[in-house]
């Protein structure tokens, strides 16, 4: 059976989720699993995890490019690794290569590991240009999402909602809240 695994990074890219899944289709993929999450937040890739887990002796899981399915070497050989322990195989269409060989597995090796060298570069040449921004005092960095709420936060206290409440109603993080709340009461002590 083929399956099929399409991904998308952000809800702007929903052309690109579909073109994908049209590939799939006719590439003869009988199931296709379909998310919008980054690469990076594997932990959050409950498709990708759902469609290994589908996966059969004798499976072939498509994707229709490399960085759809893994951003590290290390993540495609653990993904490679449980397909081979169910007997399934990984084919890529745009690269046109198959696991079912030998010679697919070694040019899929290489090449995952051509893209993190390629994804490192990048990440090093952004850090650079950061730090020269923040040198030439043009970077000032993210604006803090949670300060901004701080009234909020300590309304919502004074309303007695708990910090998790809190955190969930205005969308950041419980640790956020706690920071939030305890400046509030060193201001107070102090």
């Amino acid at each position: 059976m083929f399956i099929g695994y399409a991904r998308t990074s952000t809800l702007d890219q929903k052309a690109g989720l579909e073109v994908q899944v049209d590939e799939l289709k006719n590439s003869g993929c009988e199931r296709i699993f379909e998310e919008q999450v980054s690469s990076v937040d594997v932990a959050a890739r409950d498709q990708l995890a759902a469609a290994l887990d589908f996966v059969r002796d004798g499976d072939t899981l498509i994707v229709t490019r490399l960085d759809r399915l893994a951003r590290s070497v290390a993540h495609l050989m653990q993904i490679l690794d449980g397909l081979n322990s169910k007997g399934a195989n990984l084919r890529i269409l745009r690269l046109g290569i198959d696991t079912g060989n030998s010679t697919g597995k070694l040019i899929l090796t290489v090449l995952g590991g051509i893209a993190e060298f390629e994804r490192d570069i990048m990440l090093e040449r952004q850090r650079e240009g950061i730090a020269k921004a923040k040198a030439a005092g043009k970077y000032k960095g993210r604006k803090p999402t949670a300060q901004a709420k701080s009234m909020e936060v300590l309304a919502l206290r004074k309303a007695g909602a708990g910090a998790t409440q809190i955190a969930k109603q205005l969308r950041i993080g419980r640790a956020s809240v706690y920071r939030i709340l305890s400046q509030q009461k060193d201001t107070d002590l102090g």
